[in-house]
């Protein structure tokens, strides 16, 4: 499985989860079987509030899931229009996320914890 985690910086599975899959810098995409991992910028860093390109911003680079700590209805529903499910990510890094999503602790984001708004003017869940 390829699984996708927004991050501040590139620092390979070390990296600290984003908190807001939108706004995240750059994604690190691990193969959960083979271990790779790659460092990809947002393409879609800059979109306008409600009209994120989850798959844009993922370069295009195919994936199953994504972990984040929060995220947009409208970006939630787009990822799981394409059939990649989307995890709540705990707070730590890429690797320490991966290892709870291997052992099943980590829960698939519901609707209702997503995000309002940018600058957490929405009231985000996951502040």
């Amino acid at each position: 499985m390829r699984i996708a985690f927004p991050v501040q910086e590139d620092r390979g599975p070390e990296s600290s989860v984003y908190g807001h899959f939108g706004s995240a810098p750059t994604f690190i995409i691990m193969d959960e079987e083979s271990g790779a991992c790659e460092a990809v910028k947002n393409q879609d860093a800059t979109h306008a509030h409600n009209m994120c390109q989850p798959v844009q911003a993922l370069g295009g680079r195919p994936v199953d899931a994504v972990v984040v700590g929060g995220i947009g209805a409208g970006a939630l529903r787009k990822l799981q229009a394409e059939a990649i499910k989307v995890y709540r990510g705990v707070e730590g890094s890429v690797r320490e996320n991966l290892e709870l999503i291997k052992a099943g602790r980590l829960p698939e984001f519901p609707l209702e914890m997503t995000c309002a708004g940018h600058q957490h003017e929405g009231g985000c869940h996951h502040h």
